[in-house]
């Protein structure tokens, strides 16, 4: 059963996880057109945030 504040705190990590994730997309749309060669390390550097952003919300839930 789940208490009011583990309800609190799993709503407070997903707006979180959330916002970042919007503020990652917002920011990588902010660089414009990538020639093809950085194309290829552009999308390596949003996988890798990406995976960030999931593994610090995984690791804040197994917390709580």
């Amino acid at each position: 059963m789940s208490s009011p504040i583990r309800d609190s705190a799993r709503k407070s990590l997903a707006d979180r996880l959330l916002t970042s994730l919007e503020e990652l997309v917002r920011r990588h749309r902010g660089l414009g057109p990538q020639a093809s060669e950085d194309s290829a390390l552009h999308a390596e550097l949003i996988a890798a945030e990406v995976a960030h952003e999931l593994a610090m919300a995984r690791s804040a839930l197994h917390r709580h």
